[in-house]
């Protein structure tokens, strides 16, 4: 499993943007993580999937409203990963609003969620294997708080948290 002081792992992610206008997408854009986090500050949360009842009344907003208080602790990026795919994260990302303040990132295949060692087998529940809902600032790269949760819960990975490490 993933610690503080260790590198990101090596995967590339896919994300769907939206453009100004007509209210077309890109994508889905490759996005390389090594070379995304790097020289950046980036708060990172992961959670088990779009569209979910805690994920969406809770998890996004909170990183989304706190926005600039994240810009102002000197968080260049937030970047939230599910084990959903691009097109997925797209829509979400309209539904939430989430514009050019929260990077919606597609771990469509779970290869991040497996490399860090923090899946969620939700097969019983027909969702097949997810990411545990977690927390990270990240360095240049590197692990430098981490935040996972329990089982079920919502407590330490909300973006309250991450930005008082971010501010420590």
């Amino acid at each position: 499993m993933i610690k503080i002081g260790d590198t990101l792992p090596s995967v590339t992610l896919q994300e769907y943007s939206e453009v100004e206008g007509e209210g077309c997408s890109i994508g889905p854009n490759p996005v390389d993580v090594s070379q995304a986090a790097e020289g950046k500050t980036i708060a990172l949360f992961a959670l088990p999937g779009a569209f979910t009842p805690t994920c969406s009344a809770k998890h996004v907003p909170g990183y989304v409203d706190h926005f600039d208080d994240f810009k102002a602790a000197g968080v260049d990026e937030i970047w939230c990963l599910s084990v959903n795919d691009a097109f997925v994260m797209g829509a979400w990302a309209r539904d939430q609003k989430t514009g050019t303040k929260v990077r919606m990132l597609a771990d469509g295949s779970g290869d991040f969620a497996r490399a860090t060692g923090l899946t969620l087998d939700l097969s019983a529940r027909g969702m097949g294997v997810r990411s545990t809902r977690y927390s990270m600032l990240v360095k240049n790269g590197k692990v430098a708080t981490l935040n996972i949760e329990s089982p079920g819960k919502f407590e330490v990975s909300n973006a309250e948290t991450l930005l008082a490490q971010a501010k420590a």
